[in-house]
């Protein structure tokens, strides 16, 4: 049976430390952009909502950080997602590389006003 994880601390504590501090900094990342967003697990994933919407969702993997910003958001920022392995809604950050956590900021900005609309963006 396949773990599934209750909420995002214990999706975190499945894996080693040091790609726990990359997931840690990655939710404080997008907390502190959107931070009336829920937290919560959709898909087996740590997700973030605002009004009932999904803003981002980020998970593990053994070779890499997979941020989920829907398709528009990889659309929005194809130019500075060129270093890195993408698909339709998908983007890959090797953990063997420094994650962009200005970049990650971006497009939770970007998906914030997608939402909730320019006016509740700073």
């Amino acid at each position: 049976m396949q773990f599934k994880p209750e909420d995002i601390d214990s999706y975190i504590k499945i894996f080693p430390d040091e790609v726990q501090a990359v997931l840690q900094r990655v939710r404080e990342t997008v907390r502190d952009t959107a931070p009336l967003a829920e937290e919560t697990i959709s898909y087996a994933m740590p997700a973030f909502k605002q009004n009932n919407k999904v803003l981002i969702y980020f998970a593990a993997f053994k070779n890499h950080i997979g941020l989920y910003a829907l398709p528009s958001g990889n659309e929005a920022f194809a130019e500075k997602l060129k270093a890195y392995k993408v698909g339709k809604g998908s983007i890959q950050f090797p953990l063997n590389q420094p994650i962009p956590y200005d970049l990650i900021e971006e497009i939770v900005k970007f998906r914030l006003e997608e939402v909730v609309g320019k006016m509740a963006v700073k």
